[in-house]
């Protein structure tokens, strides 16, 4: 492998790198709180309460949210936060319209829903560009229960036209689930804005928190089913789950350190601005796309798209991704991701469905020095690997 710490372009997947902030704000909750919110009144339990309300409150300044931030309810990470919104909205014979872009995360609890409950699924058509049609989306919103949509998607990079797909299923009298998985922290998120009436997000990726945090935001006036039934710290009596948010949907022991982790990482961002951060983003994004597009035998299979965020998914000739990403780490130590990333519909859009795709992915401590060295590695392998499939000339 070639010297030098390795490259990390799988921002989309993991913040596998984090600000020194992130790190010690949980190694701190460990070594002084430890507790659980919400769990006895001693002083470690009442500040572990107090590190969970100033992260429920940061997130609501993030994203815009109105109201009281405790319709906030922490999840595991956005999966989790989208199954317990459409389990817990859809009823039998209610039509959910979602999109090809829709990672595993909505696409397959979407699809048990359809086969278990006889809830009507209804998929939007798509192109390589991230487009739809608002058209079709109006025609078919009509007498839904809920639009289901990704902020931006996490094959093609490119961002979907939320406040208007949002007026359609608002004027239809659909509710709006936005999966914001791709774009928190990355992207301006600003659901009042947006006009959405829940927002799933999780921790690990733009927020830059640990691994097992996540959460979904319930707008006022909206109920939600709970996913699970146990303890919630406070009104044990009855058998049913609390009607009150955010206990209503978060039973069992909280992820205290994990909490911690990802209010510091909060934090960070509005230090910084997320504006400021995707501006950055963008800028990295187009130089890693024009090299790409400039080695021969590859070709950058996601748009331009620099409203969106910093992904850039590419094939090659002479190599299978599996292959390039694997000798990209091995050799170069540049790290990415082959596969399909969870999001089929949208490698059928691509066209590679069959072959799947390497993703690039940049982030916060991206540089363009990385980018270069992403570039130059893939031009080696890339090269290398024409020179080996090349024909030996006739003598």
């Amino acid at each position: 492998m070639s010297g030098g710490d390795p490259v990390y372009l799988d921002y989309a997947a993991t913040s596998a790198v984090r600000p020194d902030a992130v790190v010690e704000a949980v190694a701190r909750y460990l070594r002084d709180v430890g507790a659980t919110p919400g769990r006895a009144g001693h002083r470690r339990a009442l500040e572990a309460g107090r590190t969970a309300l100033r992260c429920r409150r940061v997130l609501a300044l993030l994203f815009n949210l109105p109201g009281d931030p405790g319709r906030i309810a922490f999840q595991l990470n956005a999966t989790h936060a989208l199954n317990l919104a459409l389990l817990g909205l859809l009823r039998p014979g209610d039509r959910v319209v979602r999109t090809p872009y829709d990672h595993n995360a909505v696409r397959r609890p979407v699809g048990a829903l359809a086969a278990l409950r006889g809830v009507e699924e209804v998929v939007l058509a798509g192109d390589a560009e991230g487009g739809v049609d608002l058209d079709e989306a109006e025609r078919l919103l009509a007498g839904a229960r809920l639009l289901a949509l990704p902020h931006a998607s996490n094959v093609l990079g490119s961002a979907l036209p939320v406040r208007a797909l949002a007026e359609r299923a608002h004027a239809a009298g659909a509710l709006v689930l936005l999966d914001a998985a791709q774009t928190a922290g990355h992207l301006p998120v600003d659901a009042q804005a947006l006009g959405v009436d829940l927002l799933a997000f999780s921790g690990h990726k733009g927020l830059l928190g640990p691994q097992g945090t996540g959460g979904l935001w319930v707008r006022e006036g909206v109920e939600v089913d709970p996913l699970f039934a146990g303890g919630t710290g406070g009104d044990s009596g009855p058998l049913e789950m609390p009607a009150s948010l955010p206990d209503r949907l978060e039973a069992g022991t909280q992820n205290g350190p994990g909490i911690a982790g990802l209010l510091a990482g909060v934090e960070w961002l509005l230090e910084r601005g997320v504006g400021a951060r995707h501006a950055r983003e963008a800028a990295l994004k187009a130089q890693l796309r024009a090299g790409l597009a400039a080695v021969p035998g590859v070709w950058v299979r996601s748009p331009a798209a620099p409203d969106g965020v910093g992904i850039v998914t590419v094939t090659a000739d002479a190599l299978e991704a599996g292959e390039l990403a694997l000798r990209l780490d091995r050799e170069h130590g540049v790290l990415t991701r082959a596969g399909l990333h969870c999001a089929p519909e949208a490698h059928v859009l691509l066209g590679t469905a069959s072959t799947g795709a390497v993703r690039f992915s940049v982030g916060w401590a991206t540089t363009a020095a990385d980018v270069d060295r992403a570039v130059a590695a893939v031009r080696a392998l890339a090269g290398a690997a024409a020179r080996e499939t090349m024909p030996l000339a006739a003598g």
